[in-house]
């Protein structure tokens, strides 16, 4: 069998329409899907997942693991379960330099060994971020071929600095709804939806905070900053800073991004 039968060539005026249709996609809901339609016709694939990884670098270890889009998910192809610390794809992802192409084969066997699908990751780095694009096939298709793998290497020269816009979108989409939500103390009824989710994840932690440590939690995670919450509250910068601390250790955390990483329950 040629191994190189199910490539098709990019150099074609179709492929730049949907490179084009791709492009126009970015930061959209409709990304993941356009990505794997491109792909799809140039290589065989079945699914495609979308995701950014945050890395502490000096522990060896993720901080944050964020979907950004999927596409082509089906029952029969189940994802495997997101990489743990020891996992082969962290401790590339922690030795790249460069752009990255990472091959991870189906390893059941038996009758399960059609069921599980072959995967294929695209990384790129930025500082302690990876932009990783994870591909899958159907186990009974069979895997990449090297020349598949080369071709996608090649392909992902075009795809990763489109998922880091992508990326970049979602984080400044993120950043401006977050800061659209009022921190000014309300009523019950008034609340608004970071408000309530800081008061639930307060309550399933059994953790009583003071009103102002409420409030200078809240404005610090619609990206206020020291000196605005002092002149809002009218204290001075050090007040603002005692009552962080003080949650901070009823917390159990440490800084804006200790912060943020317990509100979404990490």
């Amino acid at each position: 069998m040629n191994p190189t039968r199910s490539i098709t060539p990019m150099e074609t005026p179709h492929f730049y329409l949907e490179l084009g249709q791709l492009i126009s996609s970015t930061g959209q809901g409709r990304f993941a899907a356009k990505m794997l339609h491109l792909v799809n016709q140039l290589v065989p694939v079945n699914q495609l997942v979308l995701s950014e990884w945050t890395l502490d670098e000096p522990q060896a270890c993720s901080l944050e693991i964020t979907v950004l889009g999927r596409a082509g998910l089906q029952d029969d192809l189940p994802l495997p379960e997101p990489p743990r610390r020891h996992d082969p794809l962290l401790h590339k992802m922690l030795d790249m330099d460069d752009s990255l192409l990472i091959q991870m084969n189906a390893q059941a066997r038996g009758r399960d060994a059609r069921q599980t699908p072959h995967q294929c990751h695209l990384v790129s780095r930025k500082a302690n971020r990876r932009s990783v694009i994870t591909l899958y096939r159907a186990g009974s298709q069979g895997g990449f071929s090297l020349a598949e793998l080369s071709f996608l290497k090649s392909l992902s020269a075009t795809l990763l600095p489109l998922l880091e816009r992508h990326a970049q979108l979602h984080r400044q989409q993120a950043l401006k709804q977050l800061r659209s939500w009022s921190v000014q103390p309300l009523d019950g009824r008034q609340r608004s939806p970071l408000q309530r989710e800081f008061d639930e994840r307060l309550s399933l932690g059994d953790i009583n905070l003071s009103a102002r440590e409420k409030e200078v939690c809240l404005g610090l995670l619609t990206g206020g900053t020291v000196p605005e919450m002092a002149q809002r509250l009218s204290v001075k910068n050090s007040s603002i800073e005692t009552y962080l601390k003080r949650a901070a250790a009823k917390l159990g955390v440490s800084g804006r991004h200790g912060l943020a990483k317990w509100m979404v329950g990490a």
